[in-house]
């Protein structure tokens, strides 16, 4: 937030997922998941979708007291309540963490690649 007290999306263009004409950023959806208690890590993507082009994927790490408590459902819900239609993620997969390069940064193209891989 600047000193007027505007807010700036800076990411990577590639990161960018244009879903059904929508584009979409992986930030927006990452702050709507850290707004949820059990979300202390998360990272949306684009993953092909044969209709929409790419849809929306979020890969959730829990806490450990949250694992096996809260489902797919949960979070859908949670972020229809918190999130714009076309920016809810169509796809929820639970993780034991994220792969980070090594200053930290989540390195979504591993997860995008993970997936596709399995699809």
């Amino acid at each position: 937030m600047d000193e007027d007290g505007y807010f700036y999306i800076v990411d990577r263009k590639k990161d960018m997922i244009i879903a059904g004409g929508y584009n979409i950023y992986p930030p927006e959806g990452e702050e709507g998941l850290y707004g949820h208690e059990a979300v202390p890590e998360a990272a949306v993507g684009g993953v092909p979708d044969p209709y929409r082009g790419e849809t929306v994927a979020a890969f959730i790490v829990l806490k450990e007291a949250y694992r096996g408590k809260v489902t797919e459902k949960d979070i859908e819900a949670f972020c229809r309540a918190n999130l714009a239609a076309y920016k809810v993620p169509r796809i929820i997969q639970f993780r034991e963490g994220l792969p980070k390069s090594s200053v930290g940064k989540i390195l979504r193209r591993e997860l995008r690649d993970e997936f596709a891989k399995k699809a």
